[in-house]
């Protein structure tokens, strides 16, 4: 039958743990065992080793060696067994040199040659060996016997019993193994901890099954089209997929650094970091405008998702710029309503001359109005948002002047982000100029070009902006419009408020003065109000160079 291999991530860690501990008992205990035993024969070596050598430093055994004859009963056998008992040996074995045995543990041997070779030993050298003689395996030590002169006149074999050694390894064992035991169970039990932790963080989920999800967690990540940035419990980034990448300006080099270093300080890095609190933070960042949402997670770090919200903050800017022109549209359309009523008046009084001269005087008003704005700026976008912001400011009592000094006739480079910009500031004074009501209110527009440089400077009547205050319009949420009646401490009615709510146009306007070199500050106009400039370098056209042209006399060019 063949054994099924578990799927589920626990049951296969489970087991290639259980394999791994008991594997490496096994392992563990052969190589203990290994050196056991040969420590055990070394030692018992050693001991036969010693027990020679005090054999051979008695004196009186070379004596007698050299005075009397192998005899069971004489004075060499009596001394070596006194010995063989003492010690516990297998057997101590003194002979001549001729290799004749003169004490033995069997009376019998003794007499006889030994069974092993005693040369090295005659010759003046120790052996210990583990060897096999008369009575059996034994671990043994052969040593010189000299007498009082120093000459070698025989030889003490003394031998352990390697019954004994192999005993003493065997009664290791029991103790080895239960320390081997306890050790695979203990590792037994941490690979089940261990396999249960896993089971309850994969939610019982085989290793193929991971790697699908990984899979699909990556393409869906990088495949939505929302900004998606995780951290970690130290802030850290951990994952930013490609719509987020797109939308913060990062790379794949961002992941596992600080958010600090790779975004510049503002409102998107407090955002993105959790420094501001709340749902569907507005953000600006690179010219865009983003919709965030922050996530914490179980392990301490959060998710947050950008959503880019850009094309729908313009055209809700076309729109109101839409209502504005229909409301300008329905006060043009009384406006005539009331001329043709004049006209029909006139010529019911048969006065045909004062007709003509009225209807004269109106088409050439509007006709002027439009050319003067055309003159002065070539870029039609630009002068058609100023036609029609002219319109809405008379429309709300607030007349739109476009200064003397103004003139921009090169091409603008991109005129929808000059259309942005000049759009947001002109809203914003109209209404602040609306809301401050004086004697005679107006806006005040100037476009001016210095080389490739476009300077908007917009002044208005309004409340102004206080100097502590000047560069913090300019921030993500922050707006000079007039607070709400729920606003707080800013009640309903003031002239102007400034209070933590939504606005995004002045950081716009800011946004993209940087991305293209320059600056938007604002300051105090004379007299009252405010006076917004922002200052685009390369924002124009330069002309192309023009070839020379033939002077006059009088060296001016024709």
């Amino acid at each position: 039958m063949r054994i099924r291999r578990p799927r589920r991530v626990f049951a296969q860690v489970l087991t290639a743990q259980v394999a791994l501990t008991t594997g490496v008992m096994v392992l563990a205990t052969g190589l203990f065992l290994a050196p056991l035993s040969a420590q055990l024969d070394d030692q018992a070596m050693r001991r036969a080793l010693s027990i020679a050598q005090t054999t051979a430093a008695d004196p009186d055994l070379a004596r007698e060696l050299a005075t009397t004859a192998p005899d069971p009963h004489g004075p060499v056998q009596a001394g070596a067994e006194r010995i063989r008992k003492a010690t516990g040996a297998l057997y101590v074995v003194v002979l001549d040199t001729r290799g004749v045995r003169w004490s033995h543990t069997h009376t019998a041997e003794i007499g006889r040659h030994v069974s092993t070779d005693p040369s090295r030993t005659l010759a003046g050298r120790q052996v210990r060996q583990i060897d096999t003689g008369t009575l059996g395996r034994s671990a043994r030590a052969k040593v010189p016997l000299r007498d009082g002169r120093g000459r070698i006149v025989g030889a003490v074999s003394v031998g352990i019993a390697y019954d004994s050694v192999h005993s003493r390894l065997l009664g290791t064992l029991p103790a080895v193994l239960r320390y081997a035991g306890a050790a695979l169970a203990v590792g037994v039990l941490a690979a089940l901890l261990l396999a249960r932790g896993l089971r309850r963080r994969t939610h019982g989920v085989a290793f193929a099954d991971i790697s699908a999800l990984l899979d699909e967690r990556e393409a869906m990540l990088h495949g939505i089209r929302e900004g998606v940035v995780a951290f970690d419990r130290h802030g850290r980034i951990r994952l930013v997929n490609d719509e987020a990448g797109r939308l913060l300006g990062l790379d794949g080099r961002a992941a596992g650094r600080p958010l600090d270093e790779v975004l510049a300080p503002g409102r998107t890095t407090d955002v993105l970091a959790g420094r501001v609190a709340g749902a569907d933070l507005l953000a600006v960042c690179g010219g865009r405008v983003l919709v965030a949402n922050r996530m914490p997670t179980p392990d301490g770090g959060a998710v947050v998702t950008l959503r880019d919200r850009t094309e729908l903050e313009l055209l809700g800017r076309e729109l109101d710029g839409t209502q504005g022109l229909l409301d300008a549209l329905r006060a043009q359309d009384h406006e005539h309503a009331n001329q043709l009523h004049t006209l029909r008046g006139l010529l019911e009084l048969g006065r045909h001359d004062t007709a003509v001269d009225f209807v004269t005087e109106v088409t050439s008003a509007h006709r002027a109005s439009a050319e003067q704005i055309a003159e002065k700026v070539h870029d039609p976008l630009l002068s058609a948002l100023l036609v029609g912001k002219a319109a809405v400011a008379a429309e709300r009592g607030v007349p739109l002047r476009v200064s003397p000094a103004t003139l921009l006739p090169d091409a603008v480079v991109d005129p929808r982000d000059l259309v942005t910009v000049l759009g947001n500031l002109l809203d914003n004074a109209l209404d602040a100029a609306a809301a401050h009501r004086r004697a005679e209110p107006f806006v005040e527009v100037e476009l001016r070009a210095e080389g490739g440089t476009a300077v908007l400077r917009v002044s208005d009547t309004g409340a102004g902006v206080p100097p502590g205050l000047r560069e913090r319009i300019f921030a993500e949420g922050w707006s000079t419009k007039a607070a709400p009646p729920d606003a707080g401490d800013h009640a309903a009615g003031r002239p102007v408020a400034f209070h933590r709510g939504r606005g995004i146009g002045l950081a716009l306007v800011r946004r993209l003065a940087e991305r293209y070199g320059g600056m938007a500050r604002v300051t105090a106009r004379a007299g009252g109000g405010a006076v917004f400039t922002v200052v685009l370098p390369e924002a124009l056209t330069p002309p192309p160079d023009t070839p020379d042209r033939p002077l006059t006399a009088a060296g001016e060019a024709r």
